[in-house]
């Protein structure tokens, strides 16, 4: 049985070692993937960007 694939594109960036090293030990201690767990903060970041935006305007 095979895993649906995910409809994505391959992205590559530079993070420094401290990053890396604890998106590590937050992946190893939640079970998490990296591609799961930077999925996750990024798309956290972007709602509290848009919300902010939007508290700017009232």
């Amino acid at each position: 049985m095979s895993k649906v694939k995910k409809d994505a594109k391959i992205v590559n960036f530079n993070l420094s070692v401290e990053v890396i090293e604890a998106l590590t030990k937050y992946c190893e201690e939640t079970g998490r993937t990296k591609t799961a767990a930077v999925e996750r903060f990024v798309m956290k970041g972007i709602k509290e960007y848009e919300e902010s935006k939007e508290n700017d305007k009232s």
